[in-house]
């Protein structure tokens, strides 16, 4: 229940609500309390009215007009009048005050003595006294004036005031009746003016809320009073964008800052691996260089021939050394992308022909049959430099680990329609031994060997498939391996060009 309490709706509203009350009840209150007085305070004015009235009347007046003029005063002011003239009555108003004042003595007596009991004095200066009395013997409530008149004469002025209280029930009722009405309709229209008032705070609040989470989606709607709230509104739409802008630029330069703290980590750890790697891989060549030199420097065999054989060892060893090295740069800075390929149309067929026929003494050696079927020439959008060298590796690859099955030793190169439209499917397969599961996805690992021990005999550099992997990541397209019954085929995919047959 306090939660709700702490909605500045109804807040304002049960605030607005207590201020009616508050003024409401103010008004009871001075309505009993100020109303009488006041009534009393007008009747005394009335009372000296009179009284300098009478005092003004001529002297050449008759004492008819006299007495029309007394009736007049009180028909009007709802009052009595009694004027006597050493004692004897000169005008009396009513029936129940001849009544009353039969005789002098009973007037005199009454003026002496003062039969009204509980007198509380209003006004009493220049001849003259007003108070408030209650008759004792009918209980009833008047005030009672009298006056010396100029003439000598005493004046006796009576006003009944039992309305008073009769006329204050009357407007405390009326002021209750008005003031529940007024309330209801002060409160129901209190209540769509604090919505109103309140809708754009809350506005506000929302916008301001999804600022602090970072969300710059939402907007103050502007009005069309130009009031401070409105102008509150536009100033944080202003704020918004400009904090959205500056969170835009920071994460900007964040990623920037990060994609350079991960490009200068992977720079350091490809500097680290590939310290790493040709030590490891320039160990053996070297020890050989070292040994072989030494030999020919100590005249270890004297032979001609056999020094020429120290000598083309060294040789042999240096330029796989410059090989592999050379292989690990190009590698890296792939893998860096650092290298732009130059991309065009070229012939797949004619680049296949061309790496067999290059290879054609290795497989004539090992008497292996090559069979490529492909006569037509087939077209793709490529850099032709560095698919050579992904076709050139999977052939020298498959020439290395090839193995007499069924009598034969063959490789098969084909090319199909890939499941991506738009692309061509390279094939080659190699009759052997096929790759346990483990390794499957080590192989594209550089300096990986599946078989150690006789990779150096057939002058593997252990770079080759890391460097299609390379190649092919970096142009998004899909390579792989798989194992076959009788051997294993490795793939890879290229776009068709546009002038293509597409096979």
């Amino acid at each position: 229940m306090s939660g709700v309490f702490k909605s500045i709706r109804l807040k304002l509203f049960f605030r607005i609500c207590i201020v009616m009350i508050i003024i409401f009840l103010f008004l009871i209150v001075v309505n009993n309390a100020v109303l009488e007085t006041y009534f009393y305070y007008k009747k005394t004015k009335t009372v000296l009215q009179i009284v300098d009235d009478i005092n003004s009347f001529s002297t050449e007046i008759t004492e008819k007009e006299k007495i029309k003029k007394l009736d007049y005063i009180c028909l009007s002011n709802d009052l009595d009048i009694v004027i006597l003239n050493q004692n004897e009555p000169q005008y009396m108003s009513a029936e129940n005050f001849i009544n009353s004042f039969q005789k002098l003595d009973n007037i005199t007596y009454t003026v002496k003595y003062n039969i009204f009991n509980k007198s509380n004095i209003l006004y009493s200066d220049n001849g003259t006294t007003v108070r408030k009395t209650t008759a004792s013997d009918s209980g009833l409530n008047f005030i009672v004036a009298i006056s010396n008149l100029n003439d000598g004469k005493q004046l006796y002025i009576r006003i009944p005031i039992f309305a008073i209280n009769e006329s204050l029930d009357i407007s405390n009722e009326f002021l209750i009746i008005v003031g529940i009405i007024s309330m209801i309709g002060a409160g129901i229209y209190s209540f769509i003016l604090v919505n109103r008032f309140t809708k754009p705070i809350l506005d506000l609040r929302e916008v301001t809320t999804k600022m602090r989470d970072l969300d710059f989606s939402e907007k103050y709607v502007e009005n069309p009073k130009d009031d401070e709230i409105n102008e509150l509104g536009k100033n944080i739409n202003d704020l918004s964008e400009k904090l959205e802008e500056t969170v835009k630029k920071l994460r900007k330069n964040n990623m920037e800052l990060e994609r350079d703290i991960e490009e200068k980590s992977k720079i350091d750890e490809m500097r680290k691996q590939f310290i790493s790697d040709v030590s490891h891989e320039l160990k053996t060549p070297i020890a050989l260089i070292q040994g072989y030199a030494e030999g020919l420097l100590e005249n270890v065999n004297k032979d001609e021939e056999d020094r020429n054989f120290y000598a083309k060892v060294i040789l042999d060893e240096s330029n796989k050394m410059d090989k592999l090295v050379k292989r690990l740069l190009e590698l890296m800075r792939l893998e860096n992308e650092e290298i732009t390929f130059n991309d065009n149309n070229f012939d797949i067929v004619e680049l296949i022909n061309r790496v067999i026929t290059n290879s054609k003494v290795m497989t004539d050696e090992q008497n292996i049959s090559v069979v490529f079927e492909e006569k037509e020439p087939i077209y793709v959008f490529a850099d032709e430099f560095y698919i050579d060298q992904v076709i050139s590796n999977y052939y020298t690859n498959a020439i290395k680990n090839i193995l007499e099955k069924d009598g034969k030793k063959e490789i098969r190169i084909s090319l199909e329609k890939a499941e991506e439209q738009g692309k061509v499917r390279v094939k080659v397969f190699n009759t052997g031994k096929n790759i346990e599961e483990e390794n499957l996805n080590r192989i594209w690992n550089r300096f990986y060997k599946v078989d150690k021990s006789r990779t150096r005999l057939k002058g593997g550099t252990g770079i080759g498939l890391a460097l299609v992997k390379a190649i092919m990541v970096k142009y998004n397209n899909k390579y792989g391996v798989e194992n076959k019954k009788n051997g294993v085929e490795f793939f890879f995919e290229l776009n068709y060009s546009i002038i293509s047959d597409q096979m």
